[in-house]
């Protein structure tokens, strides 16, 4: 179950609260997100909307610890990642969190086997248990066939699905989704916004969407509305 109102019951996946986020541009601060709860239990599907500059991206790049509040706290899976070091916090990433972008930011002279295999090389995993992990994740996006293929050898769509599934190959505890389908083609954009689907109801992976895509938003539980950095709950997704 998701919440805004700061009222969890303490065994959420994800906790924020009291988030404020401001930036300063010159003499002039900007309050980009205010006082914002958020509950987040294992195995919800989160998208949020809202107008561009809303703090939409902010809070994902929060939660996902690629930047720290100006006041508040994020817990996650027990952890409080509001105040750990960059050291700390990098090795938390690489085991937390999977991030998927509008921009598929592959690697052109990498092949899809050797693009998703990148965040397991920070790991101690050997070279074999590396291979079952690529294989495995690019199987379960249906591109077990084109392991072989560079970027420039795939169809958008399929260049978004080797980005989902470097970022699911370390089972990472909640996936960060970007405008994912912001590139795509309307074929393109169902076929990873089903993928995700399944990544939800039968891998029971947590997933926060930024979106701008109505469609790509009914495909989430609860749908969140970011308005001037307010969180306020919208009607759930046809999945809920």
């Amino acid at each position: 179950m998701v919440r805004v109102d700061g009222r969890g019951a303490g065994n959420s996946l994800i906790t924020v609260r009291n988030l404020d986020k401001t930036y300063r541009r010159g003499s002039e601060e900007i309050d980009v997100l205010q006082g914002l709860n958020l509950d987040v239990d294992a195995g919800d599907f989160v998208a949020f909307m809202g107008p561009s500059g809303s703090g939409k991206t902010t809070l994902l790049n929060l939660m996902g610890g690629l930047d720290v509040p100006t006041r508040g706290s994020i817990r996650v899976a027990g952890d409080e990642i509001t105040h750990m070091s960059a050291s700390k916090l990098t090795t938390w990433r690489a085991r937390h969190v999977g991030f998927v972008f509008q921009m598929f930011n592959l690697i052109p002279v990498l092949t899809a086997f050797q693009n998703v295999e990148l965040p397991l090389l920070l790991t101690r995993l050997s070279k074999a248990e590396r291979r079952q992990h690529v294989e495995a994740a690019l199987a379960l996006v249906g591109l077990a066939d084109r392991m072989s293929h560079y970027p420039r050898q795939l169809s958008g769509g399929q260049e978004q699905r080797v980005a989902i599934a470097r970022a699911i190959c370390t089972d990472p505890t909640f996936l960060l989704c970007d405008e994912p389908t912001g590139d795509l083609d309307r074929k393109s954009a169902d076929e990873v916004l089903d993928l995700l689907d399944q990544l939800v109801h039968q891998h029971k992976k947590t997933i926060l969407l930024v979106t701008h895509d109505p469609r790509a938003a009914e495909h989430a539980g609860v749908l969140l509305h970011l308005e001037k950095g307010v969180l306020v709950e919208a009607v759930a997704g046809a999945t809920a």
